[in-house]
């Protein structure tokens, strides 16, 4: 059993290699052995479009069922939908097998206790559980199918207030499984979406299905310039992340499309809470705060932001990677279909393009993520190494990673918890002093690694 596979907030690893039927049936009498020790029985399962999902789908319910677990078997889709089903159907707990944004040949566990998320010390049990093997043997677990998408189309239909329906934008699904789901969302609106690579195709052929990396963009992007549309947006492989291109065919990370979707929040929340992660920009939290709410720098990680946004009370939250959170009409979940809606839906009543929105943003200059190949041993090592060198002597935010604060602008160097990476990222007030603070922090960190 591969240990590194039973990440902070899900578990993923090769489908072949790190999944084999044994493990993934000991995963789900484990699962249901966590369930049932808490008194929950009944549990949505979806998967995504990926080769090894079926076949994953089978061992894990096979797993479960052992140790009673009455399953609503939702079929594919993508990982919000799992999520709505656990609310709407009010289930008892979920697990999503996806991959999410790695690639084809990687597969993995995104799960739910009750409605929130299952990880941290949870996941450890789990594993624990495996390796002890003791497991609850029980009789009398089922499985049932269910359809949630009408349900999901129709509580979009009821929430969302469009202006005018003829917004010019394109959607791409990169292949994942959020394709279909989003097609039929929308169209049940009354809107009529350039549809790129929303057919579901578990090898990914075109392009990587992950809208942080600016180049899998590159398609949405053309085909926004060539056909003057107003917005294109993007989804990983699971759909719980959204990118979006702007009418000149620039890229609004996640942090800047919160700033448009906090203004719209306090205009009738006057006060509300709001949360970021440590690679969100400056100005988001700066926006937040002059237009009276609060802003709640946190962790990065979709299962940690959504317990944060319970404990905070918070209406929105929102990653720079494009996780956004409505608790605000909403489950409190990220969900790349619904973030869709609700800029359409800010659109369609103001008319004004995505970029004009965020004209009064005081101008910086930041990186995208960047992602630096680390061995998944010695990464939360030398992150710590960086924070020790930088304590001294900068003020710095710790709580994932090392945010940095240097004369005009800031630094970030965290750890991956879903590959083995570093995660960088940099914003400052010109780029001269960009390229200062990543020369710099960059070196530092390097010296630490050829050591």
């Amino acid at each position: 059993m591969n240990p590194h596979v039973f990440r902070q907030y899900d578990i993923r690893g090769h489908a072949e290699r790190d999944f084999g039927d044994d493990f993934v049936d000991a995963l789900g009498r484990s699962l249901g052995t966590f369930y049932a020790n808490r008194g929950l029985r009944r549990i949505a399962v979806g998967r995504d479009c990926r080769l090894s999902s079926p076949r994953l789908h089978e061992a894990l319910c096979g797993g479960l069922r052992r140790a009673g677990v009455n399953i609503v078997d939702i079929g594919i889709g993508p990982t919000p939908l799992l999520y709505f089903a656990v609310h709407d159907l009010d289930l008892e707990g979920g697990v999503q097998i996806t991959g999410s944004h790695n690639p084809p040949d990687e597969n993995g566990f995104k799960m739910m206790v009750g409605k929130g998320s299952l990880y941290g010390a949870d996941i450890i049990e789990l594993r624990d559980t495996m390796e002890s093997g003791s497991f609850l043997e029980a009789t009398g677990g089922s499985l049932e199918v269910v359809d949630p998408r009408p349900a999901y189309v129709e509580n979009a239909r009821r929430d969302i207030d469009l202006g005018r329906r003829d917004i010019r934008f394109a959607v791409d699904a990169g292949n994942g499984a959020g394709g279909p789901l989003a097609l039929q969302t929308l169209r049940a609106l009354g809107l009529d979406p350039l549809a790129l690579l929303c057919e579901m195709d578990g090898t990914f052929p075109v392009h990587h299905a992950d809208p942080t990396e600016p180049e899998t963009l590159e398609l949405l992007r053309q085909r926004v310039l060539d056909d003057g549309l107003e917005i294109g947006f993007a989804y990983d492989g699971d759909a719980d992340r959204v990118g979006v291109i702007d009418a000149r065919g620039e890229v609004i990370w996640g942090d800047k499309l919160m700033i448009i979707l906090s203004r719209a929040l306090l205009e009738k929340h006057p006060g509300a809470t709001i949360i970021g992660e440590v690679k969100c920009s400056q100005t988001m939290y700066d926006d937040i705060a002059a237009r009276g709410g609060r802003g709640v720098l946190w962790k990065t990680g979709h299962s940690l932001i959504k317990t944060k946004m319970k404990e905070e009370a918070a209406l929105l939250a929102g990653e720079m990677s494009g996780h956004i959170f409505f608790a605000d009409r909403y489950y409190g979940f990220d969900d790349a279909i619904y973030a869709t809606l609700r800029v359409l839906e800010i659109m369609s009543h103001t008319g004004i393009p995505l970029h004009e929105m965020l004209s009064d943003v005081p101008e910086t200059f930041a990186t995208p993520e960047i992602r630096v190949e680390c061995d998944d041993a010695r990464k939360f090592d030398l992150v710590q190494q960086v924070v020790d060198h930088y304590r001294p002597t900068h003020s710095l935010v710790d709580i994932d990673g090392a945010r940095i604060q240097f004369n005009g602008g800031w630094a970030l160097v965290r750890a991956s918890n879903t590959q083995p990476v570093l995660v960088l990222r940099f914003e400052a007030d010109s780029e001269e002093r960009l390229a200062s603070i990543r020369n710099e922090v960059e070196s530092v960190l390097g010296r630490f690694r050829d050591n």
